[in-house]
């Protein structure tokens, strides 16, 4: 790092009684020092990325003989390392133009505050979603808003998959038809609108249904991640064909869903437990022969919309590794009643053979 600076969602404060709060306060990423010496607030106050490591390792040794050289030197190295810290000296990466570096200045302060990784660079996030290829099997209620919200952040290359047309009765959460679009292909009106909205990116589409495995391995093949919107075949069915067919392409893949008000959002992937080791420990805690009912197909936009965004976060979160968590989770909450948050992680089973080859 040649001239580190605080990053600005991240300056820090110092309380009355010496304790040093960076990071911010709602985010769930920040961080109390306590520095009776004063030797950390020092050492946040040099880092303003005017001066390098060495310049400020120097000055803070010289100013706190109490502290001395290797003291100086550790506490800079932490520093360092916490990633609340950026080099001033770095600039967008080559393969992003000034048209690109204005509209994504949103997602770089984003991926600035949410990215804790030392010495990560928030424009490699952006041009990691730029050259990213995604497929995204269904583009209903949850994958429409998935769709746009993927293609809004900047990824690179789209392709969109869907066997149906447009619905009178889709207009009511499918965010990217019109009463104009009826009769339709979804996936070829879908791919229309997000070239209008991203004019940078790469959409594709297919009409087809895709239920086997086979159609599964070649739509996800050669893909950065996969967004699973489809509910056909149903019961988990084509969940479960997503899980062997990721496994054995190394492809990570997120699924997500509404059942009235209640969204949840799967993630999965090489790094964790899968669809049906997650699932089966869920099933292990209900009473034998119980299901629960979730419900027919009411629904209202909001838990479309919200089930879409989820997908779009964890996927954006696959692709430029600012993820928090491995794979092989299920959340999601409940929108009437919000005190219902839903956290399903379970271990591997040992005897699977897609966790344990």
């Amino acid at each position: 790092m040649r001239r580190p600076r605080v990053k600005p969602e991240h300056t820090a404060h110092r309380f009355d009684d010496g304790t040093i709060r960076i990071g911010g306060e709602i985010y769930g990423i920040a961080a109390e020092i306590t520095d009776p010496h004063g030797w950390v607030w020092a050492a946040l106050t040099k880092l303003d990325g005017t001066a390098s490591p060495e310049v400020v390792e120097k000055e803070l040794a010289a100013e706190h003989p109490r502290l001395g050289p290797e003291g100086a030197a550790k506490l800079l190295r932490d520093l360092l390392n916490s990633g609340y810290v950026e080099d001033a000296a770095v600039g967008p990466p080559t393969g992003l133009t000034d048209a690109e570096i204005e509209r994504y200045s949103r997602n770089h302060a984003y991926f600035r505050r949410v990215d804790l990784r030392p010495g990560s660079d928030p424009w490699e996030a952006q041009w990691r979603l730029k050259f990213a290829r995604v497929a995204v099997l269904g583009v209903g209620g949850t994958g429409s808003h998935a769709a746009w919200a993927l293609a809004a952040a900047g990824v690179g290359s789209l392709h969109l998959v869907d066997p149906d047309s447009v619905e009178l009765s889709n207009l009511t959460r499918q965010a990217l038809y019109g009463e104009a679009d009826l009769g339709r292909p979804k996936a070829e009106v879908a791919a229309e609108r997000l070239a209008g909205v991203n004019s940078t990116g790469t959409f594709t589409h297919d009409v087809r249904m895709v239920d086997t495995e086979e159609g599964l391995r070649k739509l996800v093949s050669g893909c950065d991640a996969f967004a699973l919107c489809a509910d056909e075949p149903r019961n988990d069915l084509i969940a479960k064909m997503t899980s062997r067919v990721c496994a054995a392409l190394g492809v990570p893949w997120v699924s997500a869903g509404y059942n009235g008000p209640l969204v949840t959002v799967g993630v999965y992937g090489p790094q964790g437990p899968c669809f049906e080791c997650v699932g089966a420990g869920e099933e292990a805690k209900l009473r034998p022969g119980w299901h629960p009912d979730l419900g027919g197909a009411g629904v209202l936009a909001p838990a479309a919309g919200i089930s879409g965004q989820l997908i779009a976060h964890e996927v954006i979160a696959l692709l430029t590794g600012t993820n928090r968590s491995a794979p092989g989770f299920v959340r999601g909450l409940n929108l009437i009643a919000p005190d219902q948050l839903v956290d399903v992680r379970h271990p591997a089973r040992p005897d699977c053979r897609l966790c344990n080859p």
